[in-house]
Protein backbone atom coordinates (compact mmCIF):
# COMPACT_ATOMS: atom_id res chain seq x y z
CA UNK A 1 0.00 0.00 0.00
CA UNK A 2 1.62 3.43 -1.30
CA UNK A 3 2.57 5.25 2.37
CA UNK A 4 1.15 8.79 1.97
CA UNK A 5 -2.05 7.79 -1.16
CA UNK A 6 -5.16 6.67 0.26
CA UNK A 7 -5.53 3.01 -1.41
CA UNK A 8 -5.63 2.21 -4.94
CA UNK A 9 -7.64 -1.17 -4.71
CA UNK A 10 -10.76 0.12 -5.87
CA UNK A 11 -12.60 2.89 -6.65
CA UNK A 12 -15.61 2.49 -4.36
CA UNK A 13 -12.92 2.80 -1.68
CA UNK A 14 -11.06 5.85 -2.49
CA UNK A 15 -14.97 7.61 -2.73
CA UNK A 16 -15.34 6.50 0.74
CA UNK A 17 -12.75 7.83 1.93
CA UNK A 18 -12.78 11.05 0.77
CA UNK A 19 -15.73 11.96 2.01
CA UNK A 20 -17.64 9.48 4.04
CA UNK A 21 -21.36 10.04 4.41
CA UNK A 22 -21.38 9.90 8.36
CA UNK A 23 -19.00 12.91 8.87
CA UNK A 24 -20.96 14.81 6.29
CA UNK A 25 -22.97 16.71 9.09
CA UNK A 26 -19.97 17.88 10.54
CA UNK A 27 -17.56 19.36 8.12
CA UNK A 28 -15.35 21.21 10.96
CA UNK A 29 -14.37 18.23 12.30
CA UNK A 30 -10.43 18.90 13.14
CA UNK A 31 -9.63 16.40 15.99
CA UNK A 32 -9.11 13.29 16.01
CA UNK A 33 -8.46 10.48 19.23
CA UNK A 34 -7.19 7.02 19.08
CA UNK A 35 -8.05 4.94 22.48
CA UNK A 36 -5.91 2.66 23.19
CA UNK A 37 -6.49 -1.16 24.89
CA UNK A 38 -9.26 -0.12 28.01
CA UNK A 39 -9.89 3.08 27.06
CA UNK A 40 -12.41 2.39 24.67
CA UNK A 41 -15.08 3.76 27.37
CA UNK A 42 -14.21 7.28 26.86
CA UNK A 43 -15.97 7.07 23.83
CA UNK A 44 -19.60 6.90 26.01
CA UNK A 45 -18.74 10.89 26.60
CA UNK A 46 -19.56 11.97 23.29
CA UNK A 47 -22.88 13.50 22.58
CA UNK A 48 -25.04 12.76 20.13
CA UNK A 49 -22.76 9.98 19.18
CA UNK A 50 -22.89 7.76 15.30
CA UNK A 51 -20.95 4.63 14.86
CA UNK A 52 -18.83 3.40 11.79
CA UNK A 53 -17.98 0.22 11.86
CA UNK A 54 -13.73 -0.47 10.18
CA UNK A 55 -15.21 -3.83 8.59
CA UNK A 56 -17.72 -1.48 7.21
CA UNK A 57 -14.96 0.35 5.28
CA UNK A 58 -13.51 -0.62 1.96
CA UNK A 59 -9.95 -1.68 2.29
CA UNK A 60 -9.98 -0.66 5.86
CA UNK A 61 -7.42 -2.99 8.67
CA UNK A 62 -9.70 -4.33 11.33
CA UNK A 63 -9.09 -4.90 14.89
CA UNK A 64 -8.64 -8.54 16.42
CA UNK A 65 -7.44 -7.50 19.70
CA UNK A 66 -9.67 -7.53 23.02
CA UNK A 67 -10.31 -3.95 24.43
CA UNK A 68 -10.54 -2.67 20.72
CA UNK A 69 -13.98 -2.08 19.47
CA UNK A 70 -12.99 -1.91 15.69
CA UNK A 71 -15.05 1.21 14.87
CA UNK A 72 -15.38 5.26 14.53
CA UNK A 73 -17.20 7.59 16.93
CA UNK A 74 -18.02 11.07 15.92
CA UNK A 75 -19.86 13.20 18.60
CA UNK A 76 -19.54 16.45 20.16
CA UNK A 77 -17.58 17.20 23.56
CA UNK A 78 -18.35 20.27 24.94
CA UNK A 79 -19.91 21.18 21.80
CA UNK A 80 -16.65 20.42 19.71
CA UNK A 81 -17.01 18.18 17.15
CA UNK A 82 -14.48 15.02 17.99
CA UNK A 83 -13.69 11.64 15.97
CA UNK A 84 -12.72 8.77 18.09
CA UNK A 85 -11.17 5.36 17.06
CA UNK A 86 -12.48 2.75 19.42
CA UNK A 87 -9.47 0.84 18.97
CA UNK A 88 -6.27 0.42 16.58
CA UNK A 89 -4.38 -2.36 14.33
CA UNK A 90 -0.13 -3.32 14.93
CA UNK A 91 1.89 -4.86 13.84
CA UNK A 92 1.74 -7.97 15.19
CA UNK A 93 -1.48 -8.40 14.09
CA UNK A 94 -0.38 -9.56 10.81
CA UNK A 95 -0.23 -5.74 9.58
CA UNK A 96 2.47 -4.00 7.71
CA UNK A 97 3.55 -0.29 8.88
CA UNK A 98 1.68 0.95 6.53
CA UNK A 99 -1.35 -0.72 6.86
CA UNK A 100 -1.32 0.25 10.86
CA UNK A 101 -0.95 3.87 10.27
CA UNK A 102 -3.33 4.11 7.39
CA UNK A 103 -6.29 4.93 9.02
CA UNK A 104 -4.19 8.26 10.46
CA UNK A 105 -3.94 8.84 7.00
CA UNK A 106 -7.83 8.22 6.34
CA UNK A 107 -8.23 10.78 9.18
CA UNK A 108 -6.07 13.37 7.69
CA UNK A 109 -8.33 12.92 4.46
CA UNK A 110 -11.61 13.91 6.26
CA UNK A 111 -9.87 16.89 7.42
CA UNK A 112 -9.14 15.74 11.47
CA UNK A 113 -5.83 18.50 12.16
CA UNK A 114 -5.11 17.40 15.50
CA UNK A 115 -4.00 13.79 16.57
CA UNK A 116 -3.94 12.52 20.06
CA UNK A 117 -3.13 9.37 20.89
CA UNK A 118 -3.42 6.97 23.77
CA UNK A 119 -1.86 3.36 24.63
CA UNK A 120 -1.56 1.06 27.69
CA UNK A 121 2.15 0.82 28.69
CA UNK A 122 4.35 -1.13 30.52
CA UNK A 123 6.25 1.19 33.31
CA UNK A 124 10.17 0.65 32.68
CA UNK A 125 10.78 3.95 35.12
CA UNK A 126 9.97 2.52 38.28
CA UNK A 127 8.86 6.27 39.74
CA UNK A 128 5.54 5.46 37.44
CA UNK A 129 3.77 3.33 39.18
CA UNK A 130 1.06 0.75 37.75
CA UNK A 131 -2.71 2.95 37.09
CA UNK A 132 -0.49 6.35 36.54
CA UNK A 133 -0.19 8.49 33.31
CA UNK A 134 2.67 9.44 31.49
CA UNK A 135 2.49 12.13 28.76
CA UNK A 136 4.89 11.01 26.12
CA UNK A 137 7.31 13.72 25.53
CA UNK A 138 9.64 11.69 22.75
CA UNK A 139 9.30 7.93 21.80
CA UNK A 140 11.88 5.49 20.33
CA UNK A 141 11.01 3.26 17.34
CA UNK A 142 11.89 0.02 18.47
CA UNK A 143 9.75 -1.64 15.74
CA UNK A 144 12.10 -1.15 13.46
CA UNK A 145 9.63 -0.81 10.70
CA UNK A 146 8.46 3.19 9.55
CA UNK A 147 5.16 3.56 7.38
CA UNK A 148 6.85 6.25 5.45
CA UNK A 149 9.43 3.90 3.77
CA UNK A 150 8.89 3.40 0.21
CA UNK A 151 7.03 5.80 -2.28
CA UNK A 152 6.43 9.25 -1.21
CA UNK A 153 3.63 11.38 -1.98
CA UNK A 154 4.67 14.03 -4.09
CA UNK A 155 2.94 16.95 -2.21
CA UNK A 156 4.57 15.67 1.31
CA UNK A 157 7.99 16.04 1.99
CA UNK A 158 10.68 13.63 1.33
CA UNK A 159 12.34 13.87 4.83
CA UNK A 160 10.77 15.41 8.16
CA UNK A 161 11.69 16.29 11.40
CA UNK A 162 10.38 14.67 14.38
CA UNK A 163 12.67 16.71 17.58
CA UNK A 164 9.16 18.07 17.82
CA UNK A 165 6.98 15.13 17.23
CA UNK A 166 4.83 15.43 20.38
CA UNK A 167 3.17 19.43 20.17
CA UNK A 168 5.29 21.45 22.68
CA UNK A 169 1.62 23.60 22.93
CA UNK A 170 -0.22 21.07 23.70
CA UNK A 171 1.86 19.23 26.28
CA UNK A 172 2.41 22.87 28.07
CA UNK A 173 -1.55 23.04 28.23
CA UNK A 174 -2.08 19.42 29.73
CA UNK A 175 0.65 20.20 32.39
CA UNK A 176 -1.41 23.55 33.10
CA UNK A 177 -4.48 21.31 33.17
CA UNK A 178 -2.81 18.71 35.77
CA UNK A 179 0.37 19.80 37.34
CA UNK A 180 0.86 16.32 38.70
CA UNK A 181 1.08 14.70 34.95
CA UNK A 182 4.66 13.83 34.50
CA UNK A 183 6.87 12.96 30.76
CA UNK A 184 8.86 10.65 29.95
CA UNK A 185 9.61 8.77 26.35
CA UNK A 186 7.80 5.50 25.31
CA UNK A 187 9.16 3.02 23.06
CA UNK A 188 7.24 0.74 20.53
CA UNK A 189 8.48 -2.83 20.33
CA UNK A 190 7.05 -5.20 17.94
CA UNK A 191 5.20 -7.88 20.10
CA UNK A 192 3.19 -9.99 20.96
CA UNK A 193 5.20 -11.40 23.33
CA UNK A 194 5.98 -8.87 26.31
CA UNK A 195 9.68 -7.99 26.90
CA UNK A 196 11.89 -9.99 28.46
CA UNK A 197 14.06 -9.25 31.57
CA UNK A 198 17.25 -8.71 29.35
CA UNK A 199 15.13 -6.17 27.17
CA UNK A 200 13.40 -4.31 30.42
CA UNK A 201 16.62 -3.60 31.46
CA UNK A 202 18.63 -2.53 27.83
CA UNK A 203 15.22 0.10 27.70
CA UNK A 204 16.18 1.33 31.01
CA UNK A 205 19.48 1.86 29.91
CA UNK A 206 18.30 3.72 26.99
CA UNK A 207 16.07 6.11 28.82
CA UNK A 208 12.98 4.35 28.35
CA UNK A 209 10.02 5.09 30.59
CA UNK A 210 7.21 2.83 28.86
CA UNK A 211 6.72 0.49 25.93
CA UNK A 212 4.17 -0.84 24.12
CA UNK A 213 3.43 -2.16 20.65
CA UNK A 214 1.53 0.56 19.21
CA UNK A 215 1.69 4.71 18.59
CA UNK A 216 4.70 4.93 16.88
CA UNK A 217 4.08 4.58 13.29
CA UNK A 218 1.28 6.49 14.18
CA UNK A 219 2.70 9.70 15.16
CA UNK A 220 5.28 9.08 12.53
CA UNK A 221 2.65 8.82 9.91
CA UNK A 222 0.36 12.66 11.35
CA UNK A 223 4.10 14.52 11.59
CA UNK A 224 4.47 13.38 7.80
CA UNK A 225 1.28 14.97 7.11
CA UNK A 226 1.72 17.89 9.40
CA UNK A 227 -0.61 17.13 11.88
CA UNK A 228 0.17 18.39 15.84
CA UNK A 229 0.18 14.87 17.83
CA UNK A 230 -0.09 14.45 21.28
CA UNK A 231 -0.02 11.39 23.01
CA UNK A 232 -0.52 9.73 26.27
CA UNK A 233 0.57 6.25 28.10
CA UNK A 234 -1.40 4.68 30.93
CA UNK A 235 0.99 2.74 32.71
CA UNK A 236 -1.36 -0.65 32.74
CA UNK A 237 1.31 -3.07 34.25
CA UNK A 238 4.80 -3.39 36.03
CA UNK A 239 7.59 -4.78 33.86
CA UNK A 240 9.61 -7.43 35.37
CA UNK A 241 13.52 -7.33 35.14
CA UNK A 242 14.48 -10.50 37.34
CA UNK A 243 14.96 -13.05 35.72
CA UNK A 244 13.47 -15.65 38.15
CA UNK A 245 10.39 -13.85 38.88
CA UNK A 246 6.94 -15.53 38.84
CA UNK A 247 4.98 -12.27 38.33
CA UNK A 248 3.38 -12.76 34.87
CA UNK A 249 1.76 -9.94 32.58
CA UNK A 250 -1.45 -10.71 31.48
CA UNK A 251 -3.38 -8.53 28.37
CA UNK A 252 -7.10 -8.91 30.59
CA UNK A 253 -5.23 -7.42 33.54
CA UNK A 254 -3.71 -4.61 31.21
CA UNK A 255 -7.06 -4.27 29.71
CA UNK A 256 -8.51 -3.69 33.42
CA UNK A 257 -6.39 -1.43 34.54
CA UNK A 258 -6.36 1.07 31.53
CA UNK A 259 -9.98 1.17 32.58
CA UNK A 260 -9.61 1.78 35.97
CA UNK A 261 -6.81 4.98 34.96
CA UNK A 262 -9.46 6.26 32.11
CA UNK A 263 -11.34 8.60 34.48
CA UNK A 264 -7.91 10.38 34.86
CA UNK A 265 -7.35 10.84 30.79
CA UNK A 266 -10.93 11.33 30.30
CA UNK A 267 -10.68 14.59 32.75
CA UNK A 268 -7.82 15.82 31.09
CA UNK A 269 -8.79 15.71 27.76
CA UNK A 270 -12.25 17.05 28.43
CA UNK A 271 -10.46 20.31 29.14
CA UNK A 272 -8.05 20.19 26.66
CA UNK A 273 -9.86 19.59 23.99
CA UNK A 274 -12.06 23.40 24.07
CA UNK A 275 -8.43 24.77 24.18
CA UNK A 276 -7.54 22.96 21.29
Amino acid sequence: MPPADLPAETADAANFYRWPEFLAREPGTRIGIVLGSGLGDFANDLEDPIYLNYSDIPAFPVSTVEGHAGRFVHGYLHGVPVLMMQGRVHLYEGYTAHESAFPVRVMNSWGIRTLLLTNAAGGINKNFPTGDLMLIADHINLLFQNPCVGRNDPKLPRFFPMNDAYSPRLRKIVQEIDPEVRSGVYAAMLGPNYETPAEIRMLRLLGVDAVGMSTVNECIAARHLGLEVLGFSVITNATVDEDLSEEKVEHSEVVQVGKAAGPRLRSILLRLIPQI
